[in-house]
């Protein structure tokens, strides 16, 4: 009954248009209230401190650097890297797409903001090339979803506030896997563009060379980031605020395209965004403190091992529920709600909580820019001018392969285990 009255309560509130992060905070003031002899100051006892976390403090200023980047110009001088690379190849825009969000996503930490930064820029021109703009729309939609797999990654910064784990680590646990989606969202890209009849266009040797010194900056970035993370020289934390002085440095001063206005645009723009994540992450975890002392994620436990005691068929169930989930749920709010729960499940099964972070991360990544809510498919739609059930026709393939990527990280540990274990 306990169980019937929370999620119901929770699926009325979404349904008349309620922001997630109030919905949870009501659900679990009125079930609290109703139906427990707890004390309501829990909600906001909880609420606060969640807030309170040294590493939490790594998402504004990741979101900061994203629109710095994007203001001041890198993102447009990695796509021109990516087409220097790839562009030859058949379908190369496509290649280019890819490779550029792999490039941003080393940098931003979320998946929308790759989408809108690469998308602006990529989906007219492959327009422009007589792609099929829905092509163009899904393509960037199902690359931007890499942007929070490959290190910084916004959601494994969330996922490390909520169970413990190390930030680090999970950024380290995420770069192999991320470099397997994206050569698989390229595979997939040749053969479809194969099929459409998307060609590449030659590039001269001296323009290669032209757009490698004008990008160096832009390359610079993530080295220092992620260098300085895995050297011992600064906590995430600090690179992220690294991050955002090295992008508001060489947007004002080398490439020049940074203004008052630009820094005005970037800083509005991460307010929006860092308030609406906090807010629900801390309602969240109110919620999610409510279900562990109501014994849920027990209770869950023991219906999967009344289902199976096979590790292979638990762990498949587990990634069929969030594949779903990720289709109604954005990425951060369904890390927040289901960690608590799945976790113990899966420490149970042996997983490792840096592995299990990266196999949530990389389902909900997919949920990105799966129909009908995938926030990713929204920004690629508004960018190309179209709708999402347009888009959809061509996503599937691009789905399927990263379904499968899902699959190696999952049943394959040492994939994502293999450089946080050789550089500990």
């Amino acid at each position: 009954m306990f169980l019937f009255v929370l999620v119901g309560c929770f699926i009325v509130l979404l349904s008349i248009g309620l922001p997630i992060g109030i919905a949870l905070g009501l659900t679990t003031t009125v079930v609290i209230l109703w139906m427990s002899n707890l004390n309501v100051i829990l909600v906001a006892q909880n609420a606060v401190a969640a807030l309170d976390s040294f590493p939490l403090l790594a998402l504004p200023f990741f979101v900061l650097a994203g629109n710095l980047m994007f203001y001041g110009g890198i993102s447009r001088r990695l796509l021109n890297l990516a087409d220097a690379m790839v562009g030859r190849v058949i379908g190369g825009l496509g290649m280019v797409t890819t490779v550029a969000c792999m490039f941003f996503a080393a940098i931003s930490g979320s998946g929308p903001a790759t989408v809108s930064a690469i998308g602006t820029i990529i989906i007219p021109s492959m327009k422009d090339k007589k792609y099929d703009v829905n092509y163009a729309a899904a393509i960037t939609a199902a690359a931007g979803s890499i942007g929070v797999i490959i290190p910084p990654s916004i959601p494994f910064v969330i996922y490390a506030v909520i169970t413990g784990a190390s930030v680090a680590d999970l950024f380290l646990a995420g770069v192999v896997p991320g470099l397997i989606m994206g050569f698989a969202l390229m595979l997939t890209n040749f053969i479809m563009s194969k099929k459409y009849g998307y060609k590449g266009r030659e590039t001269a040797g001296s323009e290669k060379w032209s757009v490698f010194k004008e990008s160096i900056w832009a390359l610079v970035m993530p080295v220092i980031i992620l260098g300085g993370i895995y050297g011992g020289i600064f906590t995430p934390t600090e690179a992220a605020v690294v991050g955002c002085v090295y992008a508001l440095v060489i947007g004002i001063f080398v490439y020049r395209e940074i203004g008052i206005k630009e820094v005005y645009d970037a800083l509005k723009d991460t307010g929006l965004i860092t308030g609406a994540t906090v807010f629900t992450l801390a309602f969240s975890t109110s919620f999610a403190t409510l279900i562990t002392m109501k014994q849920i994620p027990n209770m869950v436990a023991n219906y999967l091992s009344s289902v199976s005691d096979s590790p292979f068929v638990i762990m498949m169930i587990i990634n069929v529920f969030l594949l779903m989930v990720g289709c109604f749920v954005d990425n951060i709010s369904a890390c927040i709600i289901l960690s608590p729960i799945l976790l113990p499940i899966v420490t149970k099964l042996g997983v490792d909580i840096v592995h299990f972070g990266v196999i949530m991360t990389v389902n909900l990544a997919i949920g990105f820019c799966t129909p009908p809510y995938g926030i990713n498919l929204f920004v690629a739609a508004a960018v190309a001018d179209t709708s999402v059930a347009k888009i959809s026709k061509f996503i599937l393939p691009f789905i399927l392969a990263m379904i499968i990527t899902l699959l190696i990280t999952t049943y394959i540990p040492p994939v994502s285990m293999f450089l946080p274990t050789l550089l500990k």
